[in-house]
């Protein structure tokens, strides 16, 4: 192991040590990296802004590659939108401030979301009515057992809600990731209730991107999800849980609750509501570890905590809830050498 700590490259601050690390300026520093560590048959972890990702307190004892290629280049364009291509390591509200800067509507309301752009396909990243996969066209990846670059449409990436082709394992390398945006001065359709009702308006309702924009990163500050060094609220991987789907014939059995309907016959109930209704209050805290001041879903290192005991304030919090409602909470960050 190296004396590199991996808490210097998670927005949670924390983890143990590498075995070895490289950074990669360039795509073929890359995918040059990833063929060595395969060849060697080292395990590998890939790291940008390592803001989706939890690692153990024994660290990662082999590959850590940090993506730093950046770049936003225009691929294709028409008189309605533009193709637009992401380097991996482009810091994702980088590229988000230049669409609505250059009137590109599609990515508007993920404002704020910390990591790098090629992490966000990997959950298929969503916030306030938008997911990256409205808009994702292709992504490129190294393939490691086929040793080849490939472009990988929407179908080949199976996204669905916070998952992909990608999460689960370290097959693929992504590289880049092409966008189709349209062109527009004004935000795609309003989808979440109550970012419209803080813009003033109605779903459905379109506003001007920078407007959409300003609300989407106030909402976010309010909460704890911007990143600010000096507020411990937002040293977290943002919402640690995902919402919960549910049955309809289970849901009914549940009583009266927050929740959106889906169109396959399944409920999505608000995590944030189930894990205050079991008694977790924002603030609740643990070992160096909390729930954030600021919103429910975001677990919190303050500063001397350690992996273990955020694990173990995830699993009072998971066990409370199936213990009050019978549902299962499950974690949306990719967890390293830690389970939950």
């Amino acid at each position: 192991m190296t004396d590199t700590s991996l808490a210097a490259y998670t927005t949670l601050r924390l983890g143990g040590h590498a075995g070895t690390v490289t950074n990669a300026v360039h795509t073929d520093e890359a995918v040059a990296a990833v063929r060595k560590a395969t060849a060697e048959g080292r395990s590998l972890l890939v790291l940008a802004g390592g803001s989706n990702v939890v690692i153990g307190d024994s660290g990662f004892d082999g590959e850590v590659l940090l993506l730093r290629d950046r770049g936003v280049e225009v691929v294709g364009e028409d008189a309605s939108g533009v193709l637009v291509r992401v380097s991996a390591g482009e810091p994702w509200d980088d590229f988000v401030a230049y669409a609505v800067a250059n009137g590109w509507s599609g990515v508007e309301c993920l404002s704020g979301i910390p990591g790098a752009a090629g992490s966000t396909p990997i959950q298929n990243v969503g916030a306030y009515g938008q997911e990256v996969a409205h808009t994702i066209e292709a992504v490129h990846a190294y393939d490691r057992i086929a040793d080849e670059t490939r472009v990988m449409s929407p179908a080949d990436c199976r996204f669905g809600y916070r998952s992909s082709v990608f999460k689960h394992d370290d097959r693929h390398l992504v590289t880049a990731v092409d966008f189709r945006l349209a062109r527009s001065a004004e935000s795609a359709p309003i989808r979440y209730a109550e970012l419209a009702r803080t813009l003033g308006g109605s779903a459905g309702d379109r506003v001007p991107l920078r407007q959409a924009r300003d609300t989407v990163l106030k909402l976010r500050a309010g909460k704890g999800m911007v990143l600010d060094p000096e507020d411990r609220d937002t040293w977290s991987v943002g919402s640690f849980f995902t919402n919960p789907v549910v049955p309809a014939e289970f849901f009914a059995t549940l009583g009266e609750m927050p929740h959106w309907p889906g169109a396959d016959g399944t409920v999505k109930i608000p995590a944030a509501w189930l894990i205050e209704q079991s008694g977790f209050p924002k603030g609740y805290a643990g070992d160096g570890v909390a729930i954030s001041g600021k919103h429910t879903l975001a677990l919190t290192n303050r500063g001397d905590g350690t992996t273990a005991a955020l694990l173990d304030l995830a699993r009072t919090i998971r066990d409370g809830v199936r213990a009050r409602f019978g549902v299962e909470l499950h974690p949306e960050p990719v967890l390293i050498n830690c389970a939950l």
